[in-house]
């Protein structure tokens, strides 16, 4: 990318990015966002945005970001879904729980989601931050059929990347707008999925016969 599609991008994530693109092209924003799945602290809604505004100086094809980022955010959940599916869910916590910016209750709020909705969780959860990512842990500890996992995180993340790709392209030089609306959205969902996953589990521990266990 030029300077002059570059400003204010020279630091920081966006600098980053902006290198990976620079260096790739289109593949660059795939390899930014899958390494976003991987280490959710990393924000699509950084790189998304940053991406569509490159698409709309020309730098890089629209649709191409599209293919590319909806790659990334597959290749990604799938590494995630392997990870869940060859150590299990108490290895899987625990090594968690050593990298940085990543919070246990984070992942455990996660699982207590997807026992509940299942695929729903999904595809849905690739649309709310922080669960975007870990929702393919417990995909993969309880081995989801791997097609359907595919198939609902393909649909779900070509949902969200558009939405934010196409903000980025819309506003062009003022794509970090996104990002504030992203900050409100975030806030009121985590509360959302936090009393959700409350209510959850003392459905559970109130309900008659909620310590017995399915066979």
């Amino acid at each position: 990318m030029s300077s002059g599609t570059s400003g204010g991008t020279s630091g920081g994530i966006e600098g980053w990015v902006n290198g990976l693109m620079e260096a790739l092209g289109a593949p660059g924003a795939g390899v930014a966002i899958a390494l976003e799945n991987l280490f959710p602290p990393l924000p699509s809604e950084v790189i998304l945005p940053l991406a569509g505004f490159a698409a709309s100086t020309g730098q890089m094809g629209l649709v191409a970001v599209l293919l590319w980022t909806t790659a990334g955010s597959v290749i990604g959940a799938l590494a995630l879904y392997g990870i869940g599916a060859l150590l299990g869910r108490d290895r899987t916590v625990a090594m968690a729980a050593k990298l940085p910016l990543l919070k246990v209750s984070d992942i455990e709020r996660t699982e207590a989601w997807f026992a509940r909705h299942g695929a729903k969780a999904v595809f849905f959860g690739r649309m709310i931050p922080v669960f975007r990512s870990l929702i393919s842990v417990p995909a993969g500890v309880e081995r989801m059929p791997l097609p359907l996992f595919l198939t609902l995180t393909t649909l779900g993340s070509a949902i969200w990347n558009t939405v934010f790709v196409l903000a980025g392209y819309a506003l062009g030089e003022r794509w970090e707008e996104v990002t504030g609306y992203v900050s409100a959205y975030s806030k009121v969902v985590l509360v959302v999925a936090v009393l959700a996953a409350l209510v959850f589990v003392a459905v559970r521990l109130l309900r008659p016969g909620a310590g017995a266990r399915r066979g």
